[in-house]
């Protein structure tokens, strides 16, 4: 079998398995969870053998016109260099882990083969977009994202939270498509095609006329789908969803595609200084600002979330500066260590029975109890932490290099302000990285106080997919001077200045936030915190959304917890009831948006209901009433009528008279 007739079938599986899923998800639900987990596994098999036979070499090019469309014709294509076939073996893996911990995780959800059906599709449409040579057919994939997020992220349509943030998510991002869509048909017209190696070699060739507002448009979509400033603020509350679709979104699928569209693309965008200068604030801003949030959040997803943020910052950074294979090595080992950390997260908020990290530091021997997840989300956060030699160590100093060398003028692509940026802005997320992730590793696990009933050992589906995931988190990293090929040939081997440098301030983070922590909790013994729900027995699931809607119960909020033993709020000060509301973007969104389009809305409505119903039924009314007196004239009786028709004919003699004497007396 050829590698395009395999490639053809990774992104095919997913989906019929989607099909299947729905199909026979009542009349046959024992079939469920294999068709669920065998055609992912499948596909992320098949997309290893299409990597290895790829082998970082000559992309692999395939297409086929589907229909004539006009004078910019749409294919079906597909584009395989080094970066499609690593992400696809990627999107694979996490989805095939996610598949198989929910199995344990929803176990007893009844709307399981629905969802499993969904994040199926969610796959099949990130894979279609990681291979497709073809911007149209790459839209149809990013599009389906978007409607699979909406209806996964409220799979808890009984709470508020989940209601809310599914359609939060949905309108955030689609606000983004609009102008991305412009920007895709402005890049065709000015092209003549939607074939991405069309384009790229047209861009070459000089063929951009309109390349700043062309890659604006673009990087809207983009700031949209990977949550970057200032369209980020549904990723934090898209965690009212299931724990396994964190994992799969903010790992492997949605916020990974916005990335990999602008590293596939990046020619259009290294054509506009100016954009890749706006790409550059964008992701210092993203960078600095999600890492003040993280270290206020007090709910453990939420802290990932504002992670996730700043980790795709650091991507969008090494864009900024034009080095693509620094930030798609990024993204492979964040999908990796992020994946563990929200499956580990899942299996932390079953056992302590909440969301909260208050709650949690007031527990006892929740590290003895679940041991898997308390090793692998150790491995995990050193690996956000960018500590060697874990993955992430290494793939932060591929784009902390790209932007020392674009500072120091070794690379010309981008402006040189565009690397001091990135420079100044990821060594500063650093410190802020280490801190959040030391201050979620010390309040889940070092917790003091009494232990709340034991859950018994947790499912072996959930556990064995944190240690797969864990085999990356510590080795892909050391993989880097091996696998260069893959990545446009460049070194991804981290050098001696940033390397001790972002080390160094990593450290400094982490060892001031322990200090924090050792100052402040002693507090925590003289203040009690509530929001648990812990059920023994009960499905990871119904643990989770219940936690969720005791969280809010509690406090007021998903986001805080009034606790003066958080280290976090000892370290931000004043900055914390700031940072903990992610800003104010939030109101800052609903009054200058929100509002306005409401009282838009309930004018447009009044006009409706008082002004143009009051013509239409006013009309009506007149018509109704004429008819009304016509038909009371309608007796039936000839009588009536005789003497009706004498009236009339002796009014109009009358008035004949009169107008004849009129006309002779004038």
């Amino acid at each position: 079998m050829t590698t395009t007739t395999l490639a053809a079938l990774v992104p095919l599986l997913p989906f019929l398995g989607a099909v299947a899923g729905l199909a026979l998800g009542r009349t046959a639900p024992g079939f469920v969870r294999p068709l669920a987990i065998l055609p992912t596994l499948t596909a992320a098999v098949i997309a290893v053998i299409v990597a290895v036979r790829q082998g970082g070499g000559r992309a692999i090019d395939a297409a086929t016109q589907l229909t004539p469309t006009g004078s910019v014709p749409i294919d079906l294509a597909l584009h395989l260099d080094g970066f499609a076939v690593l992400v696809a073996v990627l999107v694979g893996l996490v989805a095939t882990c996610v598949q198989l911990y929910s199995t344990a995780y929803l176990r007893d959800d009844a709307r399981y083969p629905s969802y499993a059906a969904l994040v199926s599709l969610f796959t099949s449409a990130m894979l279609l977009v990681v291979y497709s040579g073809d911007l149209m057919v790459l839209l149809v994939g990013w599009e389906i994202m978007g409607i699979c997020s909406y209806f996964l992220v409220g799979h808890y349509w009984e709470t508020p939270e989940a209601r809310a943030a599914s359609l939060k998510a949905f309108l955030v991002t689609k606000l983004g498509d609009v102008p991305f869509l412009i920007g895709l048909f402005a890049l065709a017209a000015d092209t003549g095609s939607f074939r991405i190696t069309k384009i790229l070699t047209a861009v070459t060739n000089g063929g951009l006329d309109h390349p700043t507002l062309i890659a604006l448009l673009l990087l809207a979509g983009v700031a949209g789908k990977s949550a970057q400033f200032p369209l980020h603020t549904w990723l934090p509350d898209a965690m009212a969803g299931p724990t396994p679709v964190s994992a799969l979104i903010h790992a492997a699928t949605m916020v990974a595609a916005g990335i990999y569209f602008v590293a596939r693309m990046l020619p259009v965008f290294a054509a506009s200084g100016a954009a890749l200068t706006v790409l550059a604030v964008m992701a210092a801003v993203t960078m600095i600002g999600s890492g003040l949030a993280a270290l206020a959040q007090d709910d453990i997803k939420r802290v990932l979330a504002y992670s996730t943020i700043g980790q795709l910052g650091y991507m969008s950074g090494a864009l900024a500066v034009a080095d693509r294979g620094a930030a798609v090595f990024h993204l492979i080992s964040h999908g990796a260590f992020k994946a563990v950390l929200f499956l580990a997260a899942g299996v932390v908020i079953h056992a302590a029975g909440t969301n909260s990290l208050a709650a949690m530091s007031r527990m006892g021997g929740l590290a003895r109890r679940i041991p898997d997840a308390y090793w692998t989300m150790t491995v995990a956060l050193l690996a956000l932490a960018a500590i060697p030699p874990f993955a992430g160590f290494f793939s932060k100093e591929a784009v902390l290099v790209a932007a020392e060398h674009t500072a120091l003028g070794d690379r010309t692509v981008a402006p040189a302000a565009a690397g001091w940026t990135i420079l100044i802005a990821g060594l500063l997320a650093a410190v802020l990285t280490a801190a959040y992730a030391t201050r979620l590793w010390l309040l889940a696990f070092r917790g003091r106080g009494a232990e709340l009933p034991d859950h018994g050992k947790q499912p072996l589906a959930m556990t064995s997919v944190l240690w797969i995931l864990a085999v990356p988190t510590i080795a892909f990293g050391l993989t880097a001077s091996a696998i260069g090929d893959w990545f446009d040939g460049h070194t991804l081997t981290p050098s001696l200045t940033t390397a001790v440098l972002s080390t160094g301030v990593g450290l400094v983070g982490g060892l001031v936030t322990y200090g924090a922590w050792r100052h402040t909790t002693a507090l925590a013994a003289r203040t009690p915190i509530g929001a648990v729900a812990a059920h023994p027995g009960a499905e990871p699931a119904l643990v989770e959304a219940e936690a969720m809607t005791s969280h809010t119960a509690a406090y007021g909020t998903i986001a805080d917890a009034p606790d003066p033993a958080d280290p976090g709020r000892l370290l931000l000060g004043p900055l914390h009831r700031h940072a903990v509301t992610g800003f104010h973007l939030d109101a800052l969104y609903t009054a200058v948006f929100v509002r306005p389009v409401q009282g838009a809305a309930r004018l447009v409505r009044f006009l409706d209901r008082t002004v143009v119903d009051t013509y239409v039924n006013g009309s009506g009314a007149v018509t109704r009433l004429l008819g009304t007196a016509v038909r009371r004239a309608q007796t039936g009786n000839v009588q009536t009528y005789l003497s009706a028709l004498l009236a009339g004919s002796l009014v109009l003699a009358i008035a004949a008279v009169v107008f004849a004497n009129v006309n002779a007396g004038s």
